[in-house]
């Protein structure tokens, strides 16, 4: 994230130098780990990007902006840390998950207390409105967690297209397009444009899909996450659907014993054949140009609400940033 959302963050939570237990300073130095690590910001920059369109400038209002991005950032990290538990992640941007280092209820617990920092953050946003639309992100999150993880614990297959994008849709496009497209406009004391949410949902649906691909063909370095990662994991996605529905009987039987089991019962020899022949076939092919629709779809949507923003420009920056993150290699 940026230096100066980094910077704000940091403020918010405590310093382990001034722990007065050794126990409580390994706490707060937790607290740190994730946010340290880096990442790509994007929801942030998104959110500032945004609050600029609508008019803001350097002042009250983008200081309120600048919270509210770190408070997004802040989410980002807590909602992390716990996905990383429920996925039995081994890495978060190239570096052993939070859990993998101190074990799940200590992380478990350093990401509900990352959880109530980015209410601090909210707080000092002083934006109103800004509650409810991070409530609104919460709950709609944890409605396509709930699909993603309970589909897992199912051992569910039988899904369609239409499954798939009912999840990303409320597991990502909400808290990575929709809201801070919002937040930014309720930083400069607009009312959000109605069709920021259908802009949102496709410009999501193309994120996701596209995280889906790289998580399969990715350069480690760029990418952050574990490759091949959504295999071992057991994740729906738009690519493992399309090529179930395509795939030679023996190739299908032998994808579903594996996805029946837990991830350390995996077979790694399998497991490396199914992402050999999901890459060999023309299921990566058929998911990029899905996401290609969809990012032109929302595209579209989003440069009708930005049509009389308040600051042209910075409008057209926004659109290009999006375009950029809605067709992105890496």
């Amino acid at each position: 994230m940026r230096a100066e959302l980094l910077s704000r963050v940091l403020s918010l939570l405590p310093d382990p130098a001034h722990a007065g237990r050794p126990e409580l300073a390994a706490y707060h130095a937790m607290l740190r780990d994730y946010p340290g690590r880096g990442g790509k910001g994007i929801r942030s920059d998104l959110l500032l990007a945004s609050a600029r369109a609508h008019g803001v400038q350097p002042g009250p209002a983008w200081e309120g902006a600048l919270w509210l991005a770190a408070a997004l950032e802040l989410f980002q990290n807590w909602v992390l840390i716990h996905d990383d538990i429920e996925d039995d992640s081994e890495e978060r941007r190239g570096r052993p998950a939070l859990h993998r280092l101190h074990g799940v209820p200590l992380a478990i617990n350093a990401g509900d207390g990352l959880h109530a920092y980015m209410w601090a953050a909210v707080h000092r946003a002083g934006v109103p409105g800004a509650m409810e639309a991070f409530l609104e992100m919460i709950h709609r999150t944890a409605e396509g967690q709930h699909l993603d993880l309970g589909w897992v614990e199912a051992r569910e297959w039988h899904l369609t297209e239409g499954d798939y994008l009912d999840m990303v849709r409320l597991k990502t496009a909400y808290y990575t397009v929709v809201v801070p497209l919002q937040l930014g406009a309720l930083a400069a004391g607009a009312a959000p444009h109605p069709d920021f949410l259908p802009a949102g949902l496709a410009l999501g649906a193309a994120f996701q899909i596209r995280d889906d691909v790289l998580n399969l063909n990715g350069d480690p370095a760029k990418y952050g996450k574990e490759i091949g990662g959504d295999l071992l994991e057991g994740k729906r996605t738009l690519i493992v659907l399309h090529w179930l529905a395509h795939a030679p009987a023996g190739q299908r039987e032998a994808f579903l014993t594996q996805m029946h089991r837990d991830r350390p019962d995996k077979d790694p020899a399998v497991i490396a054949d199914i992402h050999r022949w999901l890459l060999e076939s023309g299921s990566v092919a058929y998911a990029q140009a899905y996401a290609d629709r969809e990012a032109v779809t929302g595209l579209a949507a989003l440069e009708g609400t930005l049509a009389g923003a308040a600051n042209p420009q910075a409008a057209q920056d926004l659109l290009g940033a999006m375009r950029t993150l809605a067709t992105r290699d890496h």
